[in-house]
């Protein structure tokens, strides 16, 4: 069997002395799209860091594509948290796109027939190529957002991560987001790990859920994980959990 694109084993990431993770153990395989879901502070971002190889673990293993995690792994696209970009910003959103051929390396890329068609099929692939000369800054937030994915995915990565990509989006675009993310994953066998504060935009597309929460984590299907006796395991309390009208609704703690 091929080997999981991440496998985390009693993994421990202590920041300033302080315990962000503890005893995570999971495992992921190709094409799985997975929500990663808790309160501030659970250590969801701190996740992504291990598995971009920005931090270390002081106990435990991790692989991640079959090798320990380092910076630059072009097999890796990554989303970071989004901040709205200046609108006076000129720079066009092909040019934005095109940092992900050449942004690990010092200097200017030079432009080429190939990266410009490599730019183009990015644009397309995320509905945007008709946005390619556009100034970055005059965009919405839903516009910028399909830039940055398409920024991610020009190397061609195995592996998606996006920390909080729906922040700070309506609805309509969280959706649009969403459906997009999920087109790419299931079109090319890439692994999604999303970071979200709301498993509700994306009932209908995760595969499995990971529940971070006071130093404990919880992996499995939403049907699984987003419970009452799940949840108040994680938390240390009482946490109710309902499902009404399609949506899940969290009393008792802040998830």
């Amino acid at each position: 069997m091929r080997a999981p694109v991440i496998s985390l084993e009693a993994i421990e990431v202590k920041l300033g002395g302080m315990p962000i993770l503890q005893d995570v153990s999971l495992s992921i395989g190709q094409g799985e799209f997975i929500v990663i879901l808790g309160p501030n502070g659970a250590g969801k971002t701190t996740l992504i860091k291990l598995l971009l190889g920005l931090v270390k673990s002081s106990a435990g293993s991790v692989r991640v594509l079959g090798q320990t995690p380092h910076r630059g792994l072009r097999e890796i696209g990554y989303v970071p948290q989004r901040r709205t970009l200046d609108v006076e910003l000129a720079l066009r959103a092909r040019d934005l796109v095109g940092f992900g051929l050449d942004g690990h390396r010092w200097g200017i890329g030079l432009p080429s027939r190939r990266n410009k068609e490599k730019i183009d099929l990015a644009l397309q692939e995320v509905d945007a190529l008709h946005l390619a000369n556009a100034p970055v800054g005059q965009l919405s937030g839903g516009e910028q957002q399909r830039l940055l994915i398409a920024q991610a995915l020009i190397s061609d990565p195995r592996l998606l991560l996006l920390d909080e990509p729906l922040a700070n989006l309506d609805l309509a675009h969280q959706q649009e987001v969403v459906a997009l993310v999920d087109k790419v994953c299931r079109e090319r066998g890439v692994t999604v790990l999303l970071v979200s504060h709301d498993i509700n935009p994306l009932l209908q597309f995760t595969d499995r859920v990971v529940f971070m929460a006071n130093n404990h984590t919880a992996i499995g299907t939403v049907g699984e994980v987003i419970t009452s006796a799940t949840l108040s395991r994680l938390y240390g309390s009482t946490v109710e959990v309902m499902y009404a009208k399609g949506r899940y609704f969290v009393v008792g703690a802040e998830v």
